[in-house]
Formats: C-alpha cells, structure tokens, sequence
C-alpha cells in the first residue's frame, strides 16, 4: 500500500513539475532610463537615485552625466559597478562636442579619444550625440562637414567596440535644406556602418513627421527608441504607441529608453509611472 501511494505520488510530483516547466514565467520586459529624466535627484544624490531606478524595474541606464574621464563624478569603473549592484546595466550615454574648426580641431579629437576610452573601459553599447551646433542647421555644406565628422566619430567608436549615433529633437525636422528636412539629409550623408539613429519618438511627432514613413524609408537605421511623450508616457493622449511597436523590427530599434523631459508629478514618480505604462502595454515587445 505505502509502495503504490508512494508511486502515485511520485507521478503526481513529476506531472506537476512537467505542467510548470511547459508555463514558464513570462520574461521580464528589457526597458532602460535616460537619466536626464531624473536629473535633479543626480545632482544631490547619485548612488541612492540610482537605486531607485533600478528598485523600480528598469533595466539598463543611459547616462546623461559624462565628463572629464568620468561619469557624474565616479571613474568608469566605479558607476558601472553602482548600476550593477542596483541590477541595471550601464549601456549608453549621452555625450559628445560639435563640429571644431581647424583651430580646435586636435583638441576635440583628443577630447573625442579620452571619452571613447572611458566609456569603453565602462561596457557601454553606444554614445549618443544628443545634439548639434548650427552649423549643421544654416547650409547644406554645414550640414555635410557635420556628417562627415560624425562618420569620423562613429569610426573612432566602432575601433574600440562602441556604436556611435545621434539622437533628435523636433529641429532636424521642421528644418529643411534645400526642400528637404535636416534629418533626411543627415540620414543619406552618414554611414550607416558608422552612425546610427536613436529616434525620439516624441521630437519625431512634435516635429510634424510620422515615424512610420520613416521606418519605411530608411528601414533598420533607428537601433536605439528614445520611448517619451510629453510628459509620462501615456499622459498626452498624442502618442501612438502601438503603431510604432508593430514596426519596430522594420526600424531597426534593438533598444528602448524611456526618457521624461517634463512631469505631473515628482520625477521619481514620472519615471515609474512611465515603466508601468510600458509593462502593461502587450505590444511593447524589448526583453
């Protein structure tokens, strides 16, 4: 008697065990934060912001805080083992310098050398150039010396493992050149084995374009999402989330970063709020 409840227990067990390992928990979705969201609480408080951040479930961190060989004050070293210890990754940044001239055109590609060097002695994926200089903006010619100098960046940065590219605001857009927006022109002047995207969804809208027309013209070039509305996402209503989700693969996005420029509530809280957004939504679709 014991033999056979022991036997049938065991069956029990063993089609249980079988019944959960063909349920797995669902994957953990992989969204990141631009910590320019919470820039106020980095200036008086870096490790415990940092915690917060990953406390609340993000998972990988871009930096908005690079100089002078170090990241919001710490060695590379130092704040990529901040954000391990938090269980965030520390995957990119935002950082860089505008076109120099010929006066201060060695000191920049020095500066450009020691910055390269920091971010890879930390692991970081990509260096975001969150912006550029008028040059870029006032003649074609600018424009053209402006991609010229990125794809020279990007090269620097593919030599030491690094994806270089650059990151929108609604300027590249409502900018034409020649009957044609900045950002077209600079998406046709740079190389994409050199330069990528990272396409702030929320810029792209304000700046009167539709992101899918792009996906669809210059398909794989966006690799990194800056995820944002107006405020947390999902506050505006103008945003729609879910058509860009269905075209990420054609957009080449590998990564999602959730940024808040501006908030209803305390940064801290934006941000969370924001990831819920994402969580909940079942097209969102990094893990």
């Amino acid at each position: 008697m014991t033999i056979k409840y022991l036997f049938i227990a065991g069956v029990v067990a063993f089609m249980a065990q079988a019944f959960v390992g063909c349920n797995p928990a669902p994957k953990e979705k992989f969204i990141g934060l631009q910590l320019y969201s919470v820039r106020d609480d980095m200036k008086t408080d870096v490790p415990g912001t940092v915690a917060k951040v990953g406390e609340m479930g993000y998972k990988f961190v871009e930096a908005a805080g690079y100089g002078d060989g170090k990241f919001y004050g710490m060695s590379p070293a130092e704040f990529k083992e901040l954000c391990e210890t938090n269980g965030l990754q520390f995957l990119g940044s935002h950082t860089g310098r505008h076109l120099p001239d010929s006066a201060n055109w060695d000191e920049t590609m020095a500066w450009w050398d020691e910055c390269i060097e920091a971010h890879a002695t930390a692991g970081v994926t990509w260096i975001v150039k969150p912006s550029m200089g008028q040059t870029g903006y006032n003649s074609l010619e600018g424009l053209k010396r402006t991609c010229e100098y990125f794809n020279l960046i990007g090269e620097k940065c593919n030599a030491r493992g690094i994806r270089f590219g650059y990151h929108n605001h609604a300027k590249e857009f409502t900018t034409e050149l020649e009957g044609k927006p900045v950002y077209d022109w600079m998406l046709e002047l740079t190389d994409p084995q050199k330069v990528m995207f990272q396409l702030d969804l929320y810029w792209i809208v304000e700046g009167g374009k539709d992101p899918l027309d792009y996906f669809d013209r210059y398909p794989g070039r966006f690799e990194v999402w800056h995820i944002k509305d107006k405020e947390e996402l999902g506050a505006s209503g103008m945003m729609d989330f879910e058509s860009m989700f269905a075209a990420r693969q054609q957009s080449g996005a590998q990564y999602g970063v959730v940024e808040v420029e501006q908030y209803n509530f305390e940064p801290i809280v934006s941000c969370e709020k924001s990831l819920e957004f994402l969580k909940s939504a079942d097209y969102v679709d990094f893990y």
